[in-house]
């Protein structure tokens, strides 16, 4: 099994992509409001700031900065997929995923980055406004529904 390090830098800003197991499924769009839900609760228990998010329909993209006194993002992580995939008909599963008590929805991992420079931080968050353009979604960022720039732009952000 492979051995997986994760940097643990307390109050870091992080940026994260999390798919779900099947490529091209649509279930994060299609359940977005649980999506919402399972992530704000999480928030309420455990506390971090959403700076940049984006959901397309089988995958997402984030940018996260972490309490002060805080690194533990896969806690959270796991709260989320979790609370997400409770009451969901389970995917395709393999004996591992029936061990763990896993319904197969998510892939097992997620690729997180720490945030480094403001420059890297300015360039993450036009990843996630764009990526719905770069998927060929939509024509303009804003037309995505599913975007932190409907909020940005509400808060007199530029999208």
């Amino acid at each position: 099994m492979s051995s997986y390090r994760r940097i643990r830098l307390p109050g870091a800003t992080i940026f994260f992509t999390v798919h779900l197991a099947r490529r091209g499924d649509t279930l994060l769009t299609d359940q977005v409001d649980r999506l919402r839900l399972a992530v704000a609760r999480t928030r309420r228990e455990r506390g971090f700031t959403i700076d940049a998010m984006v959901v397309l329909p089988d995958h997402l993209h984030c940018v996260w900065t972490l309490p002060e006194a805080d690194c533990d993002y896969a806690t959270r992580w796991r709260l989320i997929k979790a609370r997400f995939s409770r009451d969901l008909p389970a995917g395709s599963r393999r004996a591992s995923h029936v061990n763990r008590g896993e319904k197969a929805l998510w892939q097992r991992r997620y690729w997180e980055h720490h945030v480094r420079d403001d420059d890297e931080y300015a360039a993450l968050l036009a990843y996630c406004r764009d990526d719905p353009v770069k998927h060929g979604l939509v024509a303009r960022p804003e037309d995505w529904p599913f975007s932190s720039v409907h909020r940005d732009r509400r808060v007199g952000l530029r999208p």
